[in-house]
């Protein structure tokens, strides 16, 4: 039953993710944190963190760990929490795969039709909302802190937040270099 869950889940998740991966994160928390509690929030924010640092995209991949953590969760052998992420995997990507080939034919002869432009130009606000939500999502207690339990952790998160918002939009520096840059100097930090 679990693994159909994951199924239908995961598929639902990739059928109406519109935005990219970082837009389905609010979907998939809805989902298995909030719905069916099959991880906790803490353990989605690590999901999400781990998932952001991994090759390829961060909505597959958070769909990976949510489908083993959850089956091995729910008692199962480790080697059967890979059959869930197989799972959830295959469920997040079929719906894209699915639609993409039977579309793709139709998209290049008609992308340049009024009606076609005026549907993704009506797409576009709501995929800047799934982004936004992603990213008010990730402006937690477990990846900011709290003034009230950690006030220094909490400045400093916001302060390397602001750092890096203004590194990537006034000076076009590499998301990658700031991962790294934000992962060294958190380390520092936090080794002290």
């Amino acid at each position: 039953m679990l693994f159909l869950q994951l199924f239908y889940t995961f598929f639902k998740i990739g059928l109406f993710g519109f935005g990219g991966g970082y837009a389905m994160l609010s979907m998939i928390q809805g989902e298995v944190v909030n719905r069916y509690g099959w991880i906790s929030a803490s353990e989605f924010t690590d999901i999400v963190a781990v998932s952001q640092m991994t090759p390829g995209p961060i909505g597959i991949n958070s769909a990976t760990y949510v489908g083993y953590s959850a089956v091995v969760s729910a008692g199962y052998a480790p080697w059967v929490g890979i059959a869930g992420a197989a799972v959830a995997t295959l469920a997040v990507v079929m719906p894209s795969f699915l639609i993409m080939l039977a579309l793709s034919r139709l998209l290049l002869r008609y992308m340049n039709h009024p009606t076609v432009k005026s549907i993704f130009a009506t797409l576009r606000p709501a995929v800047v909302g799934l982004l936004a939500s992603a990213a008010l999502l990730l402006m937690n207690t477990e990846n900011f802190g709290s003034p009230d339990t950690s006030s220094m952790q909490f400045g400093i998160s916001l302060l390397l937040f602001a750092a890096s918002f203004i590194a990537v939009w006034k000076f076009k520096v590499s998301p990658i270099l700031l991962i790294i840059l934000c992962g060294a100097i958190g380390g520092i930090i936090y080794s002290i």
